[in-house]
């Protein structure tokens, strides 16, 4: 382990440089117009592990449908995951929803203040707390999260200890970054390190030269990092199979996920199924989708409703109507297969019509 320490005038000049250029350069995000500590708490619930633009659109909705603590606590758990729905993470809106209704029935609505009060909600970590208590409520609480730790330990210098004990490290990262905050504007101090991380200091080829704080980095430029971990890869198929109902309704097989499993507990999703030719006239359209380590290459396989009983039964099944299906709780997956067959609204771009298999005569038209 490395790194000088920082003078207390060299503290002073880094300050005032960041919080200068945040000033002028900050992105204009809808969160940071607002004030409300309830709106501050869900944007931070979204942005951990997520990209800024993955959650605006998401932002949206979510406080449209749910504007207030209230509104969100007094909702059911399955609108709250179709509002969420394509978001990921999906354990975060289960949290965040359990966590707005012990305000409300438990604290009587008043939002905890400081840092060590807000970990004791469910889904709210020492990252989160920070970042809530001092945006929302002015605590001198240093956050660090992925994009915080890049930026202090290329500024300070710091490497890996010879060890490789990633606690050391953590332990110089969350020190320094606690020297380096500014205790009057924790909040947009905060901000500034994660927008500094976000737009100039990335992971790979940073944008050294258009740094604010340049002078005072020790490093200037990418640093020794852990090997990341590869990404698997794995294929899959699912099943499309709709049919005609009453009064010219069209409706969609849809199964749902084990409300004990590790991932996506109680979400719905196409069939799965296995063993069929993915280069048939099935083959509907060919996706790729990312979970944590793992590339899906996803195939999406066309079924008529009396095939029914080729797929496996393996969760619990249902016939949705079509117009309903923008209110469940769909997995990301199935939102994002769906969305580009033209069914859900948001076409994505890289699919046409015939990849919907428009060219099949005994395919039922969708919309």
């Amino acid at each position: 382990m490395s790194g000088e320490e920082f003078s207390p005038a060299q503290l002073r000049q880094f300050r005032r440089l960041l919080l200068a250029w945040f000033d002028e350069h900050a992105r204009n995000l809808p969160w940071r117009r607002s004030s409300d500590p309830y709106a501050i708490w869900v944007s931070e619930i979204m942005l951990q592990q997520t990209r800024v633009n993955a959650v605006l659109d998401h932002y949206a909705l979510f406080m449209a449908r749910f504007p207030t603590m209230q509104a969100l606590a007094a909702a059911k758990e399955p609108d709250v995951l179709a509002i969420w729905s394509g978001l990921g993470y999906y354990r975060r809106a289960r949290m965040l929803h359990k966590a707005v209704q012990f305000v409300t029935t438990e604290l009587a609505g008043t939002m905890p203040r400081t840092a060590a009060e807000l970990r004791a909600l469910p889904g709210i970590g020492e990252y989160t707390s920070a970042a809530i208590a001092s945006i929302a409520f002015g605590e001198a609480a240093a956050v660090v999260d992925g994009n915080v730790e890049r930026v202090v330990t290329r500024l300070a210098g710091l490497v890996p200890a010879p060890d490789g004990k990633a606690s050391v490290l953590d332990r110089a990262v969350r020190q320094t970054a606690g020297r380096l905050l500014e205790q009057t504007r924790p909040g947009d101090f905060n901000q500034a390190m994660m927008e500094l991380g976000a737009i100039l200091c990335l992971p790979r080829n940073p944008l050294c030269l258009q740094c604010p704080v340049q002078k005072l980095c020790r490093t200037r430029g990418e640093h020794p990092t852990s090997a990341r971990k590869e990404m698997s890869s794995k294929p899959v198929s699912y099943a499309i199979l709709r049919r005609a109902a009453l009064k010219g309704r069209l409706e969609m097989l849809l199964e749902q996920r084990p409300h004990e499993a590790s991932l996506m507990a109680g979400m719905w999703e196409l069939p799965q199924v296995e063993g069929f030719d993915t280069s048939s006239d099935r083959l509907l359209l060919n996706v790729r989708h990312s979970i944590t380590t793992t590339n899906y290459y996803v195939s999406i396989l066309h079924f008529l409703p009396d095939e029914e009983h080729l797929l496996p039964r393996r969760k619990m099944r249902k016939w949705v109507p079509i117009e309903e299906l923008p209110a469940l709780p769909l997995t990301g997956l199935a939102r994002k297969v769906l969305k580009r067959l033209r069914v859900l609204p948001g076409h994505a771009s890289g699919s046409t019509p015939a990849q919907f298999g428009a060219k099949k005569a005994n395919i039922l038209p969708l919309l």
